[in-house]
């Protein structure tokens, strides 16, 4: 269920519960400011989700209130992990939900790239092209 992105943060988010190592995930990077993961049911060959370390409900939240540090690192993370799983040459999607109309159903900044195929129109209905 898609939620408001101007809730306050929830420590029993799925994705802060992955952070602290309550439930496991199969890391693929991370460093100080960002952890990246396999999503467990992937949209696509490969289907990575990057989330910042810090307590970030949304893009919004994060542009906001996140330092210079933490914003770089974890838009270098994304960079990263798509140069580790050769995504460059191909191409890849970044993908960030924001609240209820965005289809967010985290209540944790992330963001899900995409790739490892041709991935079409972005939205349904929505010419090939971008």
């Amino acid at each position: 269920m898609p939620i408001d992105a101007t809730l306050p943060y929830d420590d029993q988010n799925i994705f802060a519960r992955i952070l602290r190592g309550e439930i496991p995930s199969t890391r693929v990077y991370e460093d100080d400011h960002a952890v990246a993961f396999h999503d467990i049911a992937p949209a696509a060959p490969v289907h990575i989700l990057v989330i910042p370390r810090g307590r970030y409900v949304s893009w919004d939240d994060f542009s906001a209130h996140a330092s210079e540090a933490e914003i770089a690192g974890f838009i270098r993370a994304i960079g990263r992990v798509a140069r580790d799983h050769q995504l460059v040459a191909p191409g890849y999607r970044i993908l960030a939900n924001v609240g209820a109309h965005g289809g967010q159903e985290v209540p944790h900044l992330h963001v899900h790239l995409f790739g490892g195929r041709p991935l079409g129109p972005m939205l349904a209905g929505q010419a090939a092209g971008g």
